[in-house]
């Protein structure tokens, strides 16, 4: 795919975010878009936002489980980036025009934070959990600037792996004092059981969702930095939000995040 064609998908993405709305799948317009000109795409989508004084934060790797995988038919992980301007503070109002929020979706995740950097292409779960300062408990919500949901794997990978914002709840734990492949998640929507899961549904352990988004990142020559957050991916279905609506959840071991949505 010629660097013409990227930049424009690129740059479609990004006004369709800037202007608060979804566009038609690029599969279906560009079938021939491989997974390499999707981290393409990806890119120039976030030059743009950079352009406006975003800075990256993290990393996230998403459509880990099988059940979300079930749930938007896409059959392997996406990856993206993570900005400053996409964490917002637990337990407040998140405004669906303020943050551009078109079709938004909550997911509970394990957040970890990185006390050392993570660099090359054979790294490990023992690699991760080594590295990793803290994990804390996650909400994700993650948004679609294609129509529907109406994804395919390089669809979402363009448009930054459908990331929307991302909270952090307070509580901060060593990873190695847990069993995080044995951590529950129980979810919660206007006070309402929501969804439930373990860590184990994210590839068998976070870790090891983490270290593959750290190899498939490395191989594109990215690295992982000390400092920075990395969402390992949702522990249960993904649950539809709207203005009005509550979310909260708590992570076994871990710690509770909640936040409200608001036009």
């Amino acid at each position: 795919m010629n660097l013409h064609l990227i930049e424009t998908l690129g740059d479609e993405l990004f006004n369709a975010l800037q202007g608060r709305r979804s566009l038609p799948p690029l599969t279906q317009r560009h079938p021939e878009i491989q997974l390499e000109d999707a981290y393409r795409i990806s890119l120039r989508f976030l030059q743009r936002r950079e352009q406006l004084g975003e800075r990256v934060v993290g990393k996230k790797i998403g459509v880990t489980s099988e059940a979300v995988q079930q749930m938007l038919n896409v059959h392997q992980p996406d990856f993206g980036f993570l900005t400053n301007r996409m964490q917002v503070p637990d337990a407040s109002d998140v405004s669906l025009l303020a943050y551009r929020l078109v079709q938004p979706r909550a997911e509970g995740e394990i957040a970890f934070i990185l006390g050392e950097d993570l660099t090359g292409t054979d790294i490990t779960a023992d690699d991760v959990l080594a590295a990793t300062e803290y994990v804390a408990p996650c909400f994700e919500i993650v948004d679609s600037r294609i129509e529907n949901w109406q994804i395919r794997i390089q669809d979402t990978v363009a448009d930054n792996a459908s990331c929307g914002v991302f909270t952090l709840g307070p509580q901060r734990v060593d990873p190695r004092e847990i069993n995080l492949a044995q951590v529950q998640l129980k979810l919660f929507k206007n006070g309402e059981p929501a969804g439930s899961g373990l860590g184990s549904a994210v590839q068998g352990h976070p870790c090891a969702a983490v270290a593959w988004l750290a190899n498939t990142l490395g191989r594109l020559g990215i690295p992982f930095r000390k400092g920075e957050i990395i969402l390992s991916g949702a522990l249960a279905p993904l649950v539809p939000v709207a203005a009005g609506d509550q979310v909260s959840l708590t992570l076994s071991g871990i710690g509770e995040s909640s936040l409200r949505f608001v036009e």
